[in-house]
């Protein structure tokens, strides 16, 4: 076993099953992120939420996502139908791929980069150019202008999320998560970790991190009251599946 694992063959199987473990914790992580925030939204708004299918109503999200896994797919007569069906697979991919350079243990990380922060950073750039292209390719004014939106924000909030990781770089002196780790393990616990030293930043990190990832009370790009729901607003079936499942990775990835 341990000779054909020094293979080619046997170190593409072994990162193909690595891939598949992290997009499978990803996965099973969205679906209590993403009922957790429906839980969370119910209690603000004093109404259950989920509670039928499943205990406590916890399997509601496998519930709607094999809802519009089935439905059929429309695509309306004057969009541009490749970038139309490309726009959500790119921000689902790239939401996906930021996750190769986060450690899950001291040890074990998909790719070791000295500059992960740069990666990281350099994924979620691009993760603009699905918005942009769904809004354009919907061929509608609430998508397009949608887009625009969310796409400005995105933009403008990556620098004040850039201007506060460099503090934790400079502490650091290096732009590898696992040495940023390492870093933060003292005698103290918790009161070891950068949250302390960095005290003003954590909440501004918070804020950017909201803005970047177009929650409330950064929702402006959705603005439901006159957009419908943004660049979204054309998608439905799985391509608004991918969009929505990008947008809660990012947002876990925050």
């Amino acid at each position: 076993m341990a000779e054909f694992l020094s293979t080619p063959l046997g170190i593409l199987v072994t990162v193909m099953a690595q891939v598949l473990l992290v997009i499978g914790f990803v996965m099973v992580s969205l679906l209590f992120l993403v009922y957790g925030d429906r839980k969370i939204w119910a209690a603000v708004q004093m109404r259950r939420g989920p509670n039928v299918v499943g205990p406590w109503g916890a399997l509601q999200t496998v519930a709607d996502a094999l809802k519009y896994v089935v439905k059929e797919i429309v695509i309306p007569a004057g969009a541009d139908r490749p970038v139309f069906i490309l726009a959500p697979m790119t921000s689902f991919v790239l939401a996906m791929i930021a996750w190769a350079v986060i450690p899950f243990n001291d040890t074990w990380v998909l790719a070791d980069l000295n500059v992960a922060i740069l990666y990281v950073f350099a994924i979620s750039s691009l993760e603009v150019y699905g918005v942009i292209m769904g809004g354009w390719a919907s061929n509608s004014k609430y998508p397009f202008l949608g887009s625009l939106r969310s796409a400005a924000q995105m933009i403008s909030y990556e620098v004040s999320l850039g201007l506060i990781i460099i503090g934790v770089i400079l502490t650091t002196g290096s732009m590898n998560f696992g040495d940023i780790v390492r870093a933060q393990d003292g005698d103290w616990g918790i009161f070891s970790w950068y949250w302390l030293p960095h005290f003003p930043m954590v909440f501004l990190f918070f804020i950017s991190a909201l803005a970047e990832t177009n929650r409330p009370p950064f929702d402006l790009p959705e603005a439901e009251s006159e957009l419908v729901a943004g660049y979204q607003v054309e998608y439905s079936s799985t391509p608004f599946l991918l969009f929505m499942a990008g947008e809660y990775i990012a947002i876990f990835l925050m």
